[in-house]
């Protein structure tokens, strides 16, 4: 797998931050590099040849030495690893959130080598608006002056590096060059972090776990590198195919790569799918790890987090416990308590009742932008959720419908309801759109919206921006070149199902905009839901606030 660009970017004279979006949109996209895993492999048993994942952690290893990433630098950080194909991204919120709970509370502010958790930095991937999101110091995004000047050094030190002409894993690599967007993000949170102090890291995988380039930073058995201290398993499905295989036990193995020897990896337990668990029990005695199975009695039986500003129901209470259990053991480590391994043992049930009052806090306070988040522009309310499989949109269904339903025999949300539009906002571009649409609106119904009567408009939209790049003919070649053949298969099923409502395709963000204000100009209230995918989401953010994360 060719594990940088093509040719190397040019290097910088200018060093503001547009300078360093500019230079980081140079590199190849993981868009590209996922394509090379659709292509056909050689029959043979894969070699490091011929099977792009069998290069990726000794590539990126490399990739971290030529950064002057060392194991010993990297020994400074301990980690929380977040692996899954569902969660991921609100267990890092909330392992975050709780951490730094901890580190404000009387017992645990600690920023040296005593106890506490210290600084803590999160990695997570993808963005919503500008890359910044994905490196997180104590919580917030890094600056745009942090992110800068660590961008720069990074760059400046991988433009000095020399062509590769050993027999290693970057083999041929020409002096300069960058590895792709992806793998240059985590050196630049990894060299951020450490830049900036931070001595606890929430780590999350891009895709899998095995392979990931986030695994090639953790300690490995016998290695230097960043320390595990707990792994997180979310909840596993089928997705990135061509990666990962289309089986879920195939997915389960990639996800377990993140076990570490000696190191619990928390994970709900899947009584429904028990070949799913023997291939994680088999990994994790592979790595002599110590697999901590949550059952869902534990967690129905637990008191979970009363008033969460990051809702979700059943499912989000399963990352609630999660996150609580890996960021409780993350603090024993820290904390140098001896018998943390007996710890584990106990059993989910008693290690959720012994989780420390400030983690229950910290889980309490977390957020996470594009779900469940309310946007007030004029007299639209725009209400956005990221959901983009069949269990997020049923709960953002019913996020909805506690807003826009009308119980029979109100007649204050019934006046209301009669004068406020409802919209639907949504996109899908890489599964069955057309099925999950007609999934969240057989939840709507369920929880107690009549569709059909209540909704005014639903538009279907691509996620770009803008189509076209200026001016009358250039808006022409837009439209007759842009693909909107997902919106239309959603329209026609949305159609066929609630003929008497609008339906409308737009080819871009701007176009939806434009028939999200007709709409709300003929009322003096609208609710517009926008769900199906976080680009979509993060777009619609960037629209609305486009100086907000810039």
């Amino acid at each position: 797998m060719s594990s940088s660009s093509a040719s190397s970017p040019p290097t910088s004279t200018s060093r503001t931050y547009a300078d360093a979006l500019d230079l980081l949109n140079t590199l190849i996209p993981n868009t590209k590099v996922h394509a090379l895993f659709g292509k056909p492999q050689d029959p043979k048993p894969p070699s490091p040849a011929s099977d792009p994942n069998l290069l990726a952690v000794p590539e990126m290893r490399a990739w971290l030495l030529r950064a002057n990433l060392t194991p010993q630098r990297l020994s400074a950080l301990s980690c929380v690893h977040i692996a899954g194909t569902k969660g991921k991204g609100s267990v890092a919120a909330l392992t975050t959130s709780a951490l730094l709970a901890s580190a404000r509370s009387n017992s645990g502010t600690g920023t040296g080598p005593g106890p506490g958790p210290g600084r803590v930095g999160t990695y997570t991937s993808p963005h919503l608006v500008t890359p910044r999101e994905r490196i997180a110091i104590d919580g917030r995004p890094v600056s745009q002056s942090l992110f800068a000047a660590a961008f720069f050094e990074l760059w400046d030190l991988l433009s000095a590096c020399p062509a590769d002409d050993d027999d290693g894993p970057l083999a041929g690599l020409p002096a300069g060059a960058k590895p792709f967007y992806f793998r240059f993000l985590t050196l630049l949170a990894l060299h951020i972090f450490l830049r900036e102090g931070v001595r606890s890291v929430v780590l999350e995988c891009g895709i899998g776990g095995e392979y990931d380039a986030t695994n090639a930073v953790v300690r490995s058995a016998g290695g230097g590198g960043a320390a595990v201290t707990a792994a997180v398993i979310t909840q596993l499905g089928v997705d990135h195919v061509a990666m990962l295989g289309d089986t879920p036990e195939a997915i389960a193995w990639h996800k377990a790569g993140v076990m570490k020897p000696g190191v619990p990896a928390f994970t709900r337990r899947l009584d429904a799918q028990p070949a799913v668990m023997d291939v994680l029990r088999a990994r994790a005695r592979e790595a002599a790890a110590r697999l901590v199975e949550v059952p869902d009695d534990d967690v129905d039986a637990w008191p979970g987090v009363s008033a969460a500003k990051l809702p979700g129901g059943a499912f989000q209470k399963r990352n609630q416990a999660l996150a609580a259990l890996a960021a409780a053991h993350h603090l024993r480590v820290l904390e140098g308590r001896h018998g943390v391994e007996a710890d584990t043992d106990a059993g989910a049930s008693a290690l959720l009742r012994d989780v420390p009052e400030t983690v229950v806090a910290g889980l309490r306070e977390a957020t996470l932008r594009g779900r469940h988040e309310v946007l007030e522009r004029g007299n639209v309310s725009w209400h956005l959720d990221g959901a983009h499989n069949t269990d997020s949109l049923a709960e953002a269904a019913r996020w909805m419908a506690a807003v826009v339903a009308v119980v029979p025999g109100d007649a204050a949300a019934a006046a209301a309801a009669a004068t406020t539009k409802f919209a639907l906002v949504f996109n899908q571009q890489e599964r069955d759109a057309s099925a999950l649409l007609l999934g969240l609106l057989r939840e709507m119904e369920a929880a107690g919206v009549d569709v059909a009567s209540r909704l005014d408009a639903a538009i279907f939209t691509r996620n770009d921006k803008t189509s076209s790049g200026g001016g009358a003919e250039d808006a022409g070649k837009a439209a007759a070149t842009v693909d909107v053949a997902v919106q239309d298969k959603c329209a026609a099923a949305f159609r066929q199902a609630y003929p008497g409502v609008d339906a409308l395709v737009c080819r871009d963000l701007t176009e939806m905009k434009g028939a999200v204000d007709a709409v709300a100009a003929q009322s003096t209230r609208t609710r517009v839901l926008v769900t199906g995918s976080m680009y979509l989401v993060g777009n619609v953010i960037g629209l609305l606030e486009p100086d907000g994360l810039l």
